[in-house]
């Protein structure tokens, strides 16, 4: 039976979701990415070689398949354009065969940037913690229905009347607000032309892709960025990306019906990372954290800031797999507990005096929340030979019982490793 799979984030991100979408692709003909944009980063390796990737789908490593980046993303020209040609220079075949961008995605322009930076260093000890890389500022200006969209900037004369009209009301922003310097419209026209030459073989009407792939029976799967505790609508607010992350997003932001979406499976660390500022109820400020950071390798793929670092978070599970609607769960991170005597799982908070299993809505509630842990046993084995779930030693086969009690929803694969064939599943390597 043809299933089309949704595989995104449990967490705040950083949840080794490029390793299971790369496994994944393999069976699957048509892989998209529905939200966000260069401030997301896919770590995959194969064999020796470890790729990055920020816009473009995880399954452009794979031979064969078609890559869609969908209308939901924000495009930043000149990344796209670096990492196509740094695929290329890899020996990735990467071309209009295999690549299409959705010419409804907005595009990501300097003065984005700028803003992006400015707004967030005037926030001062209340900074989100942003990548920089003008992500809020381009989807503020598409909810403000004054983005450029990527058809827009193929077509030279409105092109042209775009930019002069965001030119008008961006630039006055810029100088009176934060005292920067105007846009420049014959730059910034130059560039963006000079971008649209390269990418217009990339660039189309992606929908009747889609609409076809599903007539056709073909299956899709769909890949998210960032993660559920970043969504702007049910993730830390206002420590947040500012698109839709959750499994809503993924049919708005690919045009794939919702109920043509299968399955969702829901991408965990054995324990928790963070990015940037904002809550984080089981951080460890302390030498616990700084061995998960250092065996986890956890710094940010694309800003390589250093990931602040906890225990696994099961109230924030439980949420983000309510939200999400979660059919299962791909497990990362078991080999990096594997030096620990003991481990955590956080199964409640402790908030103004009461104890709480449900995860806060005020961000003030949220900071001020204490775990309540349960203890495992650790079991300090290397993990990296298991074919399957089942061949895991018995504490982290408890470890994993204990986490699917708390989330309520299978464990369908756990990653031992960090190669592409390293995945244990349940009957079988995943």
């Amino acid at each position: 039976m043809v299933e089309n799979l949704l595989v995104l984030g449990l967490q705040w991100g950083d949840e080794g979701k490029g390793q299971i979408i790369d496994a994944l692709s393999d069976r699957y003909e048509i892989i998209i990415r529905f939200q966000g944009g260069a401030n997301a980063g896919h770590t995959v390796r194969v064999g020796d070689e470890k790729f990055v990737l920020h816009l473009i789908p995880s399954g452009i490593l794979r031979p064969g398949k078609l890559c869609i980046i969908g209308n939901g993303l924000v495009v930043d020209p000149e990344c796209l354009l670096d990492e196509i040609d740094a695929l290329r220079e890899r020996g990735i075949d990467v071309g209009p065969q295999n690549l299409a961008v959705s010419d409804r995605a907005h595009v990501v322009l300097p003065h984005h940037k700028i803003i992006d930076k400015l707004q967030d260093a005037a926030l001062g000890e209340r900074k989100i913690g942003t990548t920089g890389r003008g992500i809020g500022p381009c989807y503020a200006d598409k909810a403000a229905r004054r983005g450029l969209r990527l058809v827009e900037m193929m077509r030279p004369q409105t092109l042209r009347r775009r930019l002069e009209q965001l030119a008008a009301v961006k630039g006055r922003e810029l100088t009176e607000l934060y005292g920067a310097d105007p846009i420049k419209v014959d730059e910034l026209y130059a560039e963006c032309s000079a971008h649209a030459e390269r990418l217009w073989p990339f660039v189309c009407d992606t929908l009747p892709l889609v609409s076809e792939a599903l007539r056709d029976g073909k299956p899709i799967l769909l890949e998210g960025a960032q993660g559920t505790m970043l969504d702007v609508n049910f993730g830390t607010y206002p420590y947040v990306t500012s698109s839709n992350v959750t499994a809503g997003g993924a049919a708005v932001g690919t045009g794939i019906p919702p109920s043509r979406i299968d399955r969702v499976l829901g991408v965990v660390k054995a324990y928790c990372s963070r990015v940037g500022d904002g809550p984080f109820p089981t951080e460890q400020d302390n030498e616990i954290g700084q061995l998960l950071r250092k065996r986890g390798r956890e710094y940010g793929s694309t800003t390589g800031r250093p990931r602040r670092c906890g225990w696994l978070d099961g109230v924030a599970l439980r949420h983000a797999v309510a939200v999400n609607g979660a059919d299962g769960i791909a497990l990362i991170g078991m080999g990096v507990l594997s030096t620990f005597e003991k481990l955590k799982i956080c199964v409640a908070y402790r908030v103004n005096g009461r104890q709480v299993s449900s995860l806060p809505s005020d961000g003030e509630d949220l900071a001020q929340a204490e775990p309540v842990y349960e203890e495992f046993e650790g079991w300090q084995t290397d993990l990296s030979g298991a074919k399957t779930i089942d061949q895991l030693p018995h504490a982290a086969g408890e470890f994993i019982k204990a986490l699917e009690r708390t989330a309520g929803v299978p464990v369908e694969m756990a990653s031992v490793g960090w190669e592409r064939r390293q995945i244990a599943g349940r009957t079988g390597n995943g």
